[in-house]
């Protein structure tokens, strides 16, 4: 709906009709002025302290005196005196703790912190340690520090009244393919040894979602160094099982009131005020023997989290003349590509094993949530194998490879399926088949991550979606079962101060566009009042969580501190919030 496409000076117009006083944002320092200040720091002239940055600024810009001034006399500061005085500290932690917050994020990330389907989250060694790193981060820093049974770990900085903000992440993480963290240029890397190249710091949770959390950490010690008032507490919540359906949040539900406004840093900028709902679509086909005499499939992978386009897939094929289907497959290869790579290029391996053919196709990874931005290779594969001229013996490998062609095909959209809809602001409804693997039940699994917009109840997409392939099972005389969970979208009423203030803070440190957006992706900003997203993907550039080689930009994570900084003065001070 347009509502949502709201400008910041639709906002402060709203906000003065409703008879209110907007946020005073003319005076204050902007992208090209902090730029300026940036590159003197850099350029040697290095301040030992914020004080001596202030002295910095005010040099260069004699108009900052004033609010300088007042901050020096721990005067009470207000309106652009605030906001410039929280900028310039955002701007110090991001020049002054840049390689403390990196080395930091590298201690995180060393945490592998994927769910351990063995025990519960709250008992997994890595999520216990990672608590542990919170609490002596929390403590060297002088906040205080609260652990609620191993689900959420709390970080508060202490406000004067007693009013709270939240502010919600994450410390799981998703599983990482160790085969698929390869550079293009050979290099191999451990997604759980943060890695530097260039301005690219690669890891599993780099951008998904401890960049934030070191940011963030770094964000309150700096701004109670600096001795800035805030009024407001600001309540840092980590959450341990955001990415395997948040039911930690719903444990902590039960024991913590929760604050009456809240920002998740686990979305994107400017501000994200609507998401599609997840959802995981999941269908068993129980195992079938073959003789052996017909080459048949018999096994199939491809990602380790049904919210994550893998970068590669693979199909193991024995039995029969296994010659006669290498040859075949490999005449297929070159005519297969030249058809689908005009949909995104992907490349086809296939290898002869004393007793098998093992078939692998490497594709571009991608969040669950964006799967316009990879190249699936599951689809492909399946395709491959069904177009190739290979007989192969129907059994639950044949079924679930056909099942994927016929209703998803290379499509993400659901148009196959004929379910496909989509919202004017929220976008299109995406079904993307992503994971196949054997459980240890012995039946193969195929998994579907759905997000669905605004335009439709779960129920109804469920009840549309599991007729449609009880249709196809019953015209393939497949036997299946369908476990299909669909969360629903959300959508925020896009106004208010703290809002204006956010994308005040997002418009004027980068330069950018700053208006309300919606997301694909799903966070549990869901389960919180009044809650939006903040950061920290950058608009027009590919979100990396979730994929292989995930990586966050330090001038990304330069910009995070900045802004979760002033973020901090300016929502800790904000006399309403609405």
């Amino acid at each position: 709906m347009q509502q949502f496409r709201v400008s910041l000076s639709v906002l402060t117009m709203g906000l003065m009709a409703a008879g209110l006083t907007a946020p005073a944002f003319a005076e204050t320092l902007k992208k090209p002025a902090l730029d300026e200040l940036a590159t003197a720091w850099q350029g040697g002239k290095t301040a030992s302290s914020f004080n001596a940055f202030l002295s910095q600024a005010e040099k260069a810009n004699p108009a900052l005196k004033p609010a300088v001034a007042a901050y020096r006399k721990k005067a009470t500061l207000t309106g652009d005196d605030l906001t410039n005085i929280g900028r310039l500290l955002g701007l110090y932690n991001r020049l002054h703790n840049q390689k403390a917050v990196i080395a930091s994020l590298g201690a995180m990330v060393a945490l592998p912190t994927a769910r351990n389907v063995q025990i519960p989250p709250h008992e997994n060694p890595a999520i216990i340690d990672f608590g542990k790193l919170v609490e002596k981060t929390a403590k060297n820093f002088g906040l205080a520090y609260r652990n609620v049974d191993n689900r959420i770990f709390e970080v508060s900085l202490k406000g004067k009244g007693t009013e709270e903000f939240g502010i919600l992440t994450h410390s799981d993480v998703v599983p990482a393919v160790l085969s698929e963290w390869v550079l293009d240029d050979g290099t191999k890397l451990d997604p759980f040894t943060m890695q530097r190249v260039g301005d690219r710091l690669y890891g599993r949770g780099t951008i998904d979602d401890k960049g934030s959390i070191a940011a963030v950490l770094y964000a309150m010690k700096t701004v109670k160094e600096s001795g800035i008032p805030i009024q407001r507490t600001m309540r840092l919540m980590i959450e341990t099982t955001e990415e395997t359906g948040g039911d930690a949040m719903e444990y902590y539900r039960g024991k913590t009131k929760l604050p009456e406004y809240n920002i998740v840093l686990d979305s994107g900028y400017p501000a994200v005020v609507a998401e599609k709902g997840a959802g995981s679509l999941s269908v068993f086909f129980p195992a079938e023997k073959t003789d052996g005499t017909v080459t048949a499939i018999t096994d199939m992978g491809a990602a380790a989290a049904v919210n994550a386009i893998s970068q590669t897939a693979t199909a193991t094929l024995k039995g029969g003349d296994l010659a006669a289907v290498q040859a075949k497959l490999e005449a297929a290869k070159a005519a297969f590509l030249q058809k689908y790579e005009p949909q995104g290029k992907f490349a086809i391996a296939v290898a002869r094993g004393a007793d098998s053919i093992d078939i692998k196709v490497t594709g571009t990874s991608a969040h669950g949530s964006e799967p316009q931005n990879g190249v699936n290779p599951l689809p492909r594969l399946g395709l491959f194998l069904q177009e190739s001229g290979v007989t192969l013996a129907d059994n639950q490998f044949l079924k679930a490879i056909k099942y994927i062609d016929d209703l998803y095909g290379t499509g993400y959209l659901g148009e196959k399926m004929g379910v496909g809809y989509k919202d004017d602001f929220m976008g299109p409804l995406t079904f993307s088949p992503n994971l196949i693997r054997t459980g240890a039940d012995g039946r193969l699994v195929m998994a579907v991550n759905t997000r669905m917009p605004r335009g439709r109840t779960p129920e109804e997409l469920k009840a549309q979606v599991e007729a449609k392939i009880n249709e196809w099972a019953a015209s393939n005389k497949a036997k299946v079962e369908i476990k299909y969970d669909q969360g629903n979208w959300m959508a925020r009423d896009p106004s208010g101060r703290w809002l204006a203030t956010l994308l005040d803070i997002y418009g004027d440190t980068t330069g950018l566009e700053a208006k309300p957006v919606s997301a694909a992706g799903a966070t549990t900003a869901k389960q919180m009042p009044n809650a939006i997203s903040f950061g920290p993907g950058m608009p027009g550039k590919k979100y990396t969580g979730h994929n292989a080689k995930e990586y966050k930009e330090v001038p990304d994570l330069d910009a995070d501190l900045q802004m979760f900084t002033e973020m901090l003065v300016r929502i800790g001070n904000l006399q309403q919030m609405q």
